[in-house]
């Protein structure tokens, strides 16, 4: 039984080793002039200093570029990649075709990961795309276990799923809070994905607060829970899934260290003691609990259909 890669998305180069050391395969990063919602920003200097910091320790690292790119910024694509290509990151993460196109004109050796967030929902698309070249499928989140389960028996691509960590609901390309708060008359200046980490949308019907902010791609609405299956891994690892990824995108380096550390445990006694891992999965659950803020249950997402939004 194959393991799969541990994904972990870090907020800053510091946290690239003590992730190492908490047990992750590789890392996404990147800048939001090019990719969405990530943990943290990524300069082109950081994003060297953390492939080399990666690859010293045999790890991998991806970069974002999964943007939906305007005119704009298309000349930009092609000697974004060169860089990228220059510093032998292991691959890129994409949703728009144009990566794509730019890809295979400046850089055809470099490895693509499909990703859209929302439209990998069946093995076919997966294939189309790996056909074009992307070598990895990144899958919606809300599928649940049985359509992951078929979408890997089929894949001509390796699969790539989160398995903890918030979802996007909503996306704009406006600046929704700031014309808000410029309609009252109030200044916002949003620097950064994280300046306004503790902005919510709050539904008081159902007693749920939805985090929202806003970086250069526009305004992001993302879930009120955080998904967790720690203890609900063993059909994903036996069906042969490549990736299990930890999002921590509005999440403090320290959450993520240590949520690492649980999934590193999970999944290596999953595979290696499938019945220690049996008795122990409720407790890694409860560990999983106690990280968590008062405001940000755990459910599993859609994986079994529990979550409604």
């Amino acid at each position: 039984m194959n393991k799969p890669e541990l994904l972990v998305t870090p907020t800053s180069v510091e946290d690239i080793i003590p992730l190492v050391e908490a047990g992750a395969d590789a890392f996404l990063i990147g800048e939001q002039k090019f990719g969405l919602r990530l943990a943290g920003e990524f300069t082109r200097d950081d994003v060297k200093k953390a492939t080399e910091l990666a690859h010293s320790n045999g790890k991998k690292v991806y970069v974002a570029m999964n943007a939906l790119f305007h005119n704009e910024k298309i000349d930009l694509l092609g000697d974004y990649l060169a860089f990228l290509q220059s510093v032998n990151v292991d691959g890129v993460t994409f949703g728009d075709p144009a990566v794509l196109m730019a890809a295979k004109e400046h850089t055809p050796d470099m490895k693509l990961h499909w990703s859209t967030e929302i439209t990998g929902t069946n093995w076919y698309t997966c294939n189309y795309w790996g056909r074009k070249g992307a070598k990895r499928a990144v899958l919606a989140r809300e599928i649940n276990m049985d359509a992951i389960v078929e979408i890997k028996e089929n894949a001509e691509v390796e699969i790539e799923v989160q398995v903890h960590g918030m979802m996007n609901m909503f996306q704009s390309k406006r600046p929704l809070l700031g014309h808000y708060f410029e309609y009252q008359g109030k200044a916002l200046e949003v620097e950064n994905r994280r300046q306004e980490r503790d902005m919510f949308l709050h539904d008081k019907e159902r007693e749920n607060k939805y985090p929202i902010f806003e970086d250069e791609n526009g305004t992001h609405i993302m879930s009120p829970n955080d998904i967790c299956i720690i203890d609900e891994l063993t059909e994903l690892i036996e069906a042969g899934i490549d990736s299990l990824k930890i999002d921590g995108i509005l999440k403090t380096p320290e959450y993520i260290l240590e949520v690492t550390r649980l999934y590193r445990k999970a999944i290596d006694m999953a595979v290696d003691n499938p019945d220690q891992y049996d008795e122990e999965k409720d407790g890694l659950l409860e560990e999983a609990e106690a990280l968590q803020p008062p405001n940000r249950p755990l459910d599993t997402g859609f994986f079994f259909k529990e979550t409604v939004y």
